[in-house]
């Protein structure tokens, strides 16, 4: 029985054609290694001189982007300010085949525009988003609902409407925004006939705490701490998107030894919480031993980040212009770590793999397509385990990714079997490009500014690179950098769950003028919902955690 009005699924959703049932997975060629240095910079950076498009001319260049299968990476925007023209600036972001297109469009005040999401699915979350940031509204939008109760409509989330199943014997069930322990707020309302769940709606924004106001209240290269607490489990990403976006507009490139250190950091990351969302499946299923293991594993990493930066989490790791250095003891140590823990890695996954219970429970289980993970626009992890061959280390390689490319692994069936391989053969690829860069004695991880060095006085004639003896200058300890006017900056890092975007525009002195940011769960939630789809109730805390989305990174 499916109740009349349920909203349709996306073409291919729910197995058949469009979702072929092999278990196997697929390593995609390395593209050609370019020289370190040398690649497709993953930072936008438009000057004063772009054009302001209509809004009309704006929606036929994204739906030829779209229609041309390029990615859509963001649709957001800002109100005019003192100078401009009353209305709103609004902000597209392709991802193509050669690096990003960024398209800017004014639409007078008052001014609506017809909706993307009828024929892109994957505008959804973008269009509400920004109607809800600015009051811009998407004529003809499907689902037009609040994302986080921004602002003064905060006080209003109860009145989230949410959508009504109606039938014999059909119940709701409401889980949330309180769970236990240190789960995150946010409410699962399951619209279920018996144990069958027809439909998921989830309401989030319960931990909204104004990140992109707040970054317009201190100078620019004092905002790291903050960045670094907008998503505490990908620290190292977001520090990153936000300091290459800065360093793009005070026109201050980093050393390839600054960017090696950057890449060290984020690839330690990913490695860590990838084992730290395997440790919760294998706990879901009541697999303790793996989950022992994981868990055991998971420290060993974070506990070298520690030693690094000082912070398990990668607090620290990074700054403007700068990078926690590697010396030659700490690179053997981390070395032998990495060894160490790849072993036993290599022998856990297999462990739990090769558990036919495992199996049992995962596989068939919260099946999302590759047609439906293209159409609404999933990203990241959960993307590429629904056979979506997409990832920025790849799509946009600099510095050490554009000389040692990452492996590009896909999984065939988007269950919840192969976001939890995919994981696995992540992490393992992951450990191992750390262990061939870490042993590579002519990556150079020293000459780099660290991230909490003194000010060198100006008489001293240091540079601003590492030299022994001579603490180095960096943007933590010297003058304010100077920001290019009336400029905007997008930057794209590929974090644990996908890409981390981060964009910077400064007004006609040089100001910040707006921040905005964005986490791949954004688009990644819905996948979750698609995913409950016709699965019993008790699937939901494998199909959540398979998913491993951040609620903070939504609610900002």
């Amino acid at each position: 029985m499916v109740p009349q009005g349920l909203p349709p699924l996306p073409l291919g959703e729910g197995g058949g054609e469009g979702c072929p049932q092999q278990s196997s997975q697929n390593i995609h060629p390395h593209p050609n290694p370019l020289p370190e240095g040398e690649g497709i910079s993953p930072v936008a950076h438009l000057p004063a001189t772009h054009k302001l498009l209509s809004i009309s001319e704006l929606l036929a260049q994204v739906t030829q982007g779209l229609e041309a299968k390029n990615t859509f990476i963001s649709l957001f925007g800002r109100h005019a300010i003192a100078g401009e023209e009353a209305g709103v600036i609004v902000t597209a972001v392709l991802l193509t085949p050669t690096g990003f297109q960024v398209l800017r469009a004014h639409v007078p005040k008052g001014q609506s525009y017809p909706s993307l999401t009828a024929r892109f699915p994957a505008a959804q979350i973008f269009e509400r988003e920004l109607w809800e940031q600015t009051g811009l509204l998407p004529e003809g939008h499907p689902w037009l609902k609040p994302v986080r109760f921004e602002g003064a409509r905060q006080q209003h989330m109860d009145d989230y409407p949410f959508f009504k199943v109606r039938g014999a014997e059909v119940h709701e069930v409401g889980v949330g925004p309180i769970h236990a322990g240190v789960i995150e707020p946010g409410h699962f309302r399951f619209m279920c006939h018996g144990e069958q769940v027809h439909h998921l709606e989830i309401q989030l924004g319960y931990q909204h705490r104004a990140v992109e106001a707040l970054l317009l209240h201190k100078p620019p290269q004092r905002l790291s701490p903050l960045v670094e607490s907008i998503v505490g489990d990908s620290v190292v990403a977001y520090s990153w998107a936000f300091n290459a976006a800065l360093e793009s507009l005070a026109n201050r490139p980093v050393a390839q030894a600054t960017q090696g250190l950057r890449a060290i950091g984020l690839e330690l990351e990913r490695v860590a919480m990838h084992l730290a969302t395997l440790t919760g499946l294998a706990t879901d299923i009541a697999y303790l031993q793996p989950a022992g293991t994981l868990q055991r594993l998971r420290t060993a990493i974070i506990n070298a980040s520690q030693r690094v930066c000082g912070n398990r989490f990668g607090k620290g790791w990074i700054r403007p212009g700068a990078a926690a250095p590697i010396g030659e003891a700490l690179r053997a140590d981390l070395l032998k770590t990495l060894r160490a823990f790849q072993t036993d890695f290599l022998q856990v996954n297999a462990l739990l793999s090769s558990s036919r219970s495992t199996q049992a429970r995962f596989k068939g289980v919260g099946t999302v397509s590759t047609l439906a993970a293209q159409d609404m626009g999933l990203t990241g992890v959960v993307a590429r385990a629904s056979g979506v061959a997409l990832d920025v280390r790849r799509a946009l390689p600099d510095g050490l990714y554009a000389a040692h490319p990452p492996e590009l692994i896909t999984q065939a069936t988007g269950d919840c079997w192969a976001r939890a391989r995919q994981r696995m053969l992540e992490a393992e690829a992951s450990t191992q490009w750390l262990i061939d860069r870490l042993a590579d004695p002519a990556l150079n991880l020293t000459d780099t500014p660290a991230p909490f060095a003194k000010a060198v006085p100006s008489n001293t004639g240091a540079t601003n690179v590492r030299r022994e003896g001579v603490a180095p200058t960096v943007a933590t300890g010297s003058a304010a950098w100077a920001l290019q006017a009336s400029s905007l900056c997008v930057s794209l890092i590929e974090g644990v769950r996908g890409p981390v975007m981060v964009a910077l525009e400064t007004d006609a002195s040089g100001q910040l003028l707006h921040a905005k940011v964005q986490d791949p769960s954004l688009a990644n939630w819905f996948g979750l919902a698609l995913a409950l789809r016709d699965q019993q109730i008790s699937d939901f805390p494998i199909c959540n955690k398979s998913f491993d989305l951040s609620y903070c990174g939504n609610d900002l």
